[in-house]
């Protein structure tokens, strides 16, 4: 969908990578090797986002690094229609809202770093939840956006220990909040 909006492949790569969440921090070597596209290509892109002061840069030993600034005015509303494209909004709706008592979710992994991919791992911490009921939210969800949903339930006991041999995580979800 975001795609079709933003015609070119490397501002919509950087889009995900730097908005879906913003704790993580991207540099230009890195990026280049991500998305397998020229440095001069997005080097144009982040001088664009960096005009406009969509996104922050610092540098840290060699490198400059980019960031997503959270201050920013549409920083809220790029964010949202990001987790819109990736279908973590209807995930949250379909699916943890009605199937137990779950505290948090997370998306980790690559995804929860902002690198696109076609599987979306889903953390619940919580307990009592009906995995029958989940599985059957997980295969409508999948089908509306296009993704695959791998998904694991964690009780809150568990879960720093879980969480903390993932690579990424990203919390979008806490105790009946949606979390921008």
């Amino acid at each position: 969908m975001l795609e079709i909006l933003i015609n070119n492949k490397t501002r919509v790569k950087l889009l995900l990578r730097l908005f879906l969440n913003s704790e993580t921090n991207s540099y230009l070597r890195g990026l280049e090797a991500e998305f397998n596209n020229s440095t001069n290509a997005i080097r144009v892109e982040l001088n664009r986002f960096e005009k406009a002061g969509l996104i922050l840069s610092a540098v840290e030993g060699n490198r400059k690094v980019f960031r997503a600034n959270r201050e920013h005015p549409l920083y809220r509303e790029i964010n949202g229609i990001i987790k819109k494209h990736l279908g973590l909004d209807s995930i949250i709706e379909n699916v943890v809202k009605k199937i137990g008592h779950v505290v948090r979710a997370f998306i980790v992994g690559d995804m929860a770093l902002g690198i696109d991919r076609k599987v979306i791992e889903l953390v619940l911490i919580g307990h009592n939840i009906d995995r029958d009921y989940l599985g059957k939210c997980i295969r409508k969800a999948e089908k509306l956006i296009h993704r695959k949903i791998l998904f694991f339930i964690v009780t809150e006991e568990q879960e720093k220990l879980y969480l903390g041999e993932k690579k990424g995580s990203l919390l979008i979800w806490d105790s009946g909040v949606i979390i921008n």
